[in-house]
């Protein structure tokens, strides 16, 4: 381990922390580029055969970059993307970062580090760098911004953002990060380094799909049905629901999910194992009506809003189910791209269908705001070592979890970095650990 690495660990300040020369290479979680299709006709591809731990080279930070001694991380489904190697393998996106320029070409490697959430202490800073500083512990955010593209300034039109640890290396696997100064925000000082790394990118997106100008615009009082309640993305978006007065309808698929799902607050929960949903499960109108006719019995209405990312299997029942003039706000497609629906239901009751991807640097922080205030909590549910991150993406690619599975990376074990006690005990472990016991 490297001497700046134990200076961080040991809690030195900026002087100290300058004072050490930083690596030339770090331990990393990362993909091969070799092993691009070693997956080929396979039908169960078990990322722990393409995530590996080892050295990987230190890049140069550029001028607006900070560097960031990692000490948590999570896990995300874009993580196993990139080691499944699909859609298509993640080192497309960095040989064409690599075309951009003398930045760019840093992340051409033959291989990949992934993750997209951390938190860490910051120990470089480029000459561009100006509301951050070395000492200061942070999370991160995925969101990688050409604040020198125009189309940068009109959110989410941007050609050149990019999902940081998924379209660009360097991820959060690592001892080491580089990234955006802009995609720095402050640690909040109740939570511990691997709850704090838990957080940023299913809460952000959770947040900018119900609560933003750009998402369904969530009011006080709307049903909201949430797919996969105790989920990485569900797990939050109850909770934004609730906090902004909806009311929020979580789905399920077990009872112990469900009683997970109510302790969070949640009174309406439909465990659709109990469904009686026959062989076609979801995909079937059948399915459709039995589960509008479950909301209807819990709220006495139709849902204004569905919180939508599992796709090819819930999507039809979700253009279903909505209200007359409702929303179906999707960000993604865990059970496939190509969904189905009948478009009566949509045109002839004037719904809408709101796409929404990823989050800007402000609606990060406004969750992350949220957070410090203890408004929302974490939803960690399980802790690896960095040596198991293929372990720890198995149990998120077999779906053998509730709420977010967290790294220790560079965080010697599990309950260090909280610097506010007195505010942890105000807002209660057990409101933090929930989703842990």
């Amino acid at each position: 381990m490297s001497d700046l690495l134990e200076a961080v660990r040991a809690g030195a300040g900026p002087a100290d922390l300058l004072a050490c020369e930083l690596p030339t290479r770090f331990r990393a979680a990362h993909t091969l580029k070799d092993e691009v299709g070693i997956f080929d006709g396979e039908t169960d591809k078990d990322v722990r055969r393409s995530i590996h731990v080892g050295e990987v080279e230190m890049p140069e930070p550029a001028p607006d970059e900070a560097v960031v001694a990692v000490m948590a991380a999570a896990i995300n489904f874009n993580t196993i993307w990139s080691a499944i190697f699909e859609p298509i393998p993640t080192f497309a996106f960095l040989e064409k970062l690599g075309r951009t320029g003398p930045w760019g070409a840093r992340h051409d490697q033959p291989w990949h580090v992934l993750g997209s959430d951390a938190a860490g202490v910051v120990v470089r800073v480029g000459s561009g760098v100006r509301n951050y500083a070395v000492g200061d512990r942070v999370v991160i955010h995925a969101g990688v911004i050409d604040d020198q593209e125009p189309a940068s300034q009109e959110d989410g039109v941007s050609s050149h953002a990019l999902a940081w640890g998924y379209e660009n290396n360097f991820g959060a696997f690592g001892e080491f990060t580089v990234v955006k100064a802009n995609q720095l925000i402050r640690k909040p000082a109740h939570l511990t380094w691997e709850e704090a790394a838990s957080n940023t990118l299913c809460a952000g997106t959770a947040y900018r799909m119900l609560v933003g100008a750009h998402g369904a615009r969530m009011k006080q009082g709307d049903v909201v049905l949430v797919w996969g309640g105790t989920g990485g993305l569900g797990s939050y978006a109850v909770q934004l629901v609730k906090n902004g007065g909806g009311v929020p309808v979580a789905v399920v698929s077990s009872e112990e999910k469900a009683d997970l799902v109510r302790r969070q607050g949640c009174e309406h929960v439909i465990n659709r194992s109990e469904l009686e949903l026959g062989d076609e499960g979801l995909r079937h109108p059948k399915a459709w009506r039995r589960l509008g006719e479950r909301i209807r019995s819990l709220t006495g209405e139709d849902p204004h809003i569905v919180f939508e990312y599992l796709g090819a299997e819930t999507f039809g029942a979700s253009v279903y189910v909505a209200r007359r003039g409702g929303k179906i706000v999707t960000c993604g497609s865990s059970t496939g791209y190509r969904h189905e629906y009948d478009n009566r239901f949509l045109w002839m009751n004037i719904k809408s269908i709101v796409g929404s991807h990823g989050f800007n640097y402000l609606e990060a922080v406004e969750t992350n705001r949220l957070i410090g205030l203890g408004m929302i909590h974490p939803t960690l549910s399980t802790v690896y070592p960095l040596e198991e991150a293929g372990e720890a993406t198995r149990a998120v690619q077999t779906n053998q979890h509730v709420g977010k599975v967290g790294l220790l990376v560079a965080a010697e074990k599990e309950g260090l970095g909280i610097e506010n006690p007195a505010l942890r005990d105000r807002i209660g472990e057990e409101n933090l650990t929930l989703y842990r016991r």
